[in-house]
């Protein structure tokens, strides 16, 4: 009596809903399969989303099709643009969110999509037939056939939560972990391994004294993530910065002996970039202090999220340490920190489209790819649920490049290089990041998007009306030009250089201290032209301004790419044998034979194989 269906997800985190909906929306009959359908994109760690090269995956996403920048909008506390006093490639949006409200809203998202399925159920086992995937058995001894699987399984695989010396079995603190479904991948011939990540404290903000602390407020002129009409916060909640000191680390210093992470227990790797309080007094010890965020959990609730506390020293010695904070001194726990030991899968064994090598039409995204971080995850989430639903419709794979989106970068980096520690995106893993800024996200991504039928027509007229705005606002600056007693007076406001005779906008606005916002201000024709094309799109305004002041540099890069590009047009066979290459470096034959690049370009992205081992490769295509 069971139906059978095109795609089944496992997981329904940040990868697992955007996954689902990705292939839903597309056409696919999906079901998704969660042990919790309480906890759809669950905030597990910090209520937030975006930040440093997050915040352009997220628009990514958004400019796809997918809804975490939607979610992302409705639920919203508070707003940042990060690094607004660096250049336009590393502005990075960031959100404060309604943790409750976000998982809620995502649930009611795809409970509105029409072929979307839900079963509250733990999978342990793929079911395949041939070397393809041919649907899951659940906990229930009940068994689901799909023309395709995809695995979102996050920390809950032989989860293990560890709080000082006590641990027992967990995907997060008061949910049961995954069992058994890693056995049955090890038996079909997967590789897993061993990761570690911790969260911090939620502590009850009814007995912080924020008099002592400093505050940290939202934009004056708050942002968003979606490119489609979802509301602009109008009022936001602050967020509050506090700070550790040497007493505080004293007290830390003396769980140490009870830590797991000191003495052994913990065998996996954690993330470099996000670790405990104790791995970092013990790595800074020169530093007599170390900087705390406290973020709001809600509009509702008096929870509040200790970032940059994040621990699994037992329970008494991090409340003790926590009353020698200032602001602090009378604080109350709702929840200690606590560390989380999982299983993943290295994804070297994966394809560019998140498919396994190992069998067919099974795609991992997420955590189990060893990646840390919503916005990797849902990113992940919803390429292999693009490439599910065209993998069994027999349409040609949809891969980002790296000149493409910061998710060509994410997805290339883990299958090429693989992970010994949980990845994280930054802007500087992109090479290409002047072409991948969050602002242009839509006019990258969209018309591919909506070629492959994910985005719908509204999304393309958007971008369509964009472009047009733009490239009117670029035209009439590079045709119309200020007189110098008109325009000499701004530029001596802001320290600029007179000018002798009349000079086209364009060349002014190359300078650096020059905006067209401003230059509008001083300018009635350039005003009136603004608001004639663009009434309030900001967002076309600022994309011309980048487009004028960063040509050269956008140029440059766009060659760049062009020519690398070429080598990714140099396909290597799946079965070619590269032992028989005796040219090659060991290493060299010993990676390729591994991790079996798809072309030469991605061959040259593998550390150990060297310039001069990709010169045999191209010898060898040439014959």
């Amino acid at each position: 009596m069971q139906k059978e269906y095109d795609i089944i997800v496992v997981g329904a985190g940040h990868a697992g809903c955007e996954a689902a909906a990705a292939a839903a929306n597309l056409g696919s009959s999906v079901m998704l399969i969660t042990m919790n359908m309480n906890t759809m994109a669950q905030m597990s760690c910090n209520p937030a989303m975006g930040g440093i090269a997050k915040g352009q995956i997220i628009r990514e996403i958004d400019a796809l099709g997918g809804y975490s920048g939607i979610i992302s909008d409705k639920t919203m506390l508070q707003f940042r643009m990060l690094n607004k006093s660096k250049g336009p490639a590393m502005w990075s949006p960031r959100s404060q969110n309604d943790r409750w409200r976000f998982s809620r809203t995502w649930r009611l998202a795809l409970e509105q999509i029409p072929n979307l399925d839900f079963r509250e159920d733990m999978v342990i086992g793929i079911l395949c037939r041939n070397d393809r995937v041919t649907g899951v058995i659940t906990k229930l001894g009940l068994k689901f056939k799909a023309k395709a699987v995809i695995l979102t399984n996050g920390t809950f695989l032989n989860g293990i939560i560890h709080i000082g010396d006590v641990h027992f079995s967990g995907g997060r603190i008061g949910e049961n972990a995954a069992v058994g479904l890693t056995g049955n991948l090890l038996r079909l011939g997967f590789l897993s391994d061993r990761l570690k990540t911790g969260t911090p404290v939620r502590i009850d903000s009814r007995s912080v004294d924020f008099s002592k602390l400093e505050e940290q407020k939202g934009d004056d002129e708050p942002g968003k993530f979606s490119f489609t009409s979802t509301p602009l916060l109008t009022h936001q909640k602050s967020c509050y910065i506090a700070y550790t000191n040497e007493r505080v680390h004293e007290i830390l210093r003396t769980g140490f002996d009870k830590s797991p992470l000191f003495v052994g227990r913990i065998k996996g790797h954690g993330p470099r970039y996000c670790p405990s309080i104790e791995d970092k007094i013990e790595r800074f010890s020169g530093r007599n202090r170390h900087q705390l965020f406290l973020e709001p959990e809600g509009w509702d609730t008096f929870e509040m999220y200790l970032n940059g506390f994040s621990s699994s020293l037992p329970e008494d010695v991090q409340y003790k340490a926590l009353k020698m904070i200032s602001g602090m001194e009378h604080v109350r726990i709702f929840r200690p920190g606590y560390a989380i030991e999982y299983d993943y899968f290295p994804p070297v064994q994966l394809k560019n489209t998140l498919e396994t090598k190992l069998i067919g039409n099974l795609f991992f995204a997420g955590q189990i790819n060893g990646t840390t971080g919503y916005e990797e995850a849902a990113a992940q989430g919803i390429m292999a649920g693009i490439n599910a639903h065209r993998n069994i419709h027999h349409l040609p794979s949809f891969v980002l490049k790296r000149s493409e989106a910061y998710i060509g970068v994410l997805i290339d980096d883990l299958v090429t290089k693989g992970i010994d520690e949980p990845y994280r995106m930054f802007t500087s893993r992109a090479e290409y990041r002047i072409l991948l800024r969050q602002d242009n996200a839509d006019l990258r991504l969209t018309p591919m998007s909506h070629a492959i039928g994910l985005a719908g027509q509204d999304r393309m007229d958007r971008v369509r009306e964009k472009e047009e705005r733009i490239n009117l606002l670029i035209r009439y600056l590079k045709e119309h030009g200020a007189d110098p007693q008109i325009i000499n007076p701004y530029l001596a406001l802001t320290d600029s250089m007179a000018i002798r005779q009349k000079q086209k906008l364009e060349t002014l606005i190359l300078r650096p201290q020059i905006t067209i916002s401003e230059l509008s201000r001083h300018l009635d024709d350039l005003a009136k032209f603004i608001h004639d094309i663009c009434v309030d799109d900001k967002e076309s305004v600022q994309e011309a301004e980048i487009m004028i002041k960063y040509e050269g540099y956008i140029s440059k890069e766009s060659d760049m790419a062009e020519k690398m590009a070429s080598f990714e047009k140099l396909p290597l066979k799946e079965d070619f044998d590269y032992s028989s290459l005796t040219s090659l470096s060991y290493e060299a034959r010993e990676k390729l034979a591994r991790i079996r690049p798809s072309t030469i370009g991605q061959a040259s992205r593998i550390s150990g194989v060297s310039p001069a081992d990709i010169s045999v490769l191209l010898v060898n295509i040439g014959r």
